[in-house]
């Protein structure tokens, strides 16, 4: 099981200018509870944190002054627009939570390669099966003395003129 590390930097500055300051400088402001430990405000590297969060049922090792505290993401705010994040919750998990995070991670991720398996399969089943009808619209039009074009719909050339 792996966990992703970020470090944190604290932040004691708040409101919408100092979250825009953190913003430009490629920070996401974000904040840590849970398990009976006090509010932490934080500042995340943006793209460490970006590509952090694509993976599923992702467990944060956030590192801030010297400590290293396990999260998970319970709230991510994203631009409406760019899409870009915009502040992040992270709750406090036990070891315990993040194996069992981990396990559902693992299980979404077989549920989905076996959907995507059988997709494929049943179009496989479909384009077998438009061979087949196509196939058997030549030989009756064959059998009919015309072509398989003429058992389609009609004559190319028709459609020109």
């Amino acid at each position: 099981m792996s966990h992703i590390r970020i470090s944190a930097t604290s932040r004691d500055a708040f409101g919408k200018g100092a979250s825009r300051r953190l913003r430009r400088d490629g920070l996401v402001p974000g904040v840590i509870y849970g398990r009976g430990n006090e509010v932490r405000h934080i500042a995340l590297p943006g793209h460490e944190l970006l590509m952090a969060l694509r993976t599923a049922r992702v467990v944060l090792e956030i590192e801030q002054d010297g400590s290293v505290t396990l999260v998970a993401p319970v709230e991510i705010q994203r631009d409406a627009v760019r899409r870009d994040l915009e502040h992040i919750d992270l709750v406090v998990i036990t070891e315990a939570e993040a194996r069992a995070r981990a396990g559902q991670a693992i299980a979404e991720a077989k549920a989905a390669e076996e959907a995507a398996i059988a997709a494929i399969e049943a179009a496989a089943i479909a384009e077998r099966a438009a061979a087949a009808e196509d196939a058997e619209a030549a030989a009756n039009a064959e059998a009919e003395g015309g072509t398989a074009d003429s058992a389609k719909g009609g004559d190319e050339s028709a459609a020109s003129e």
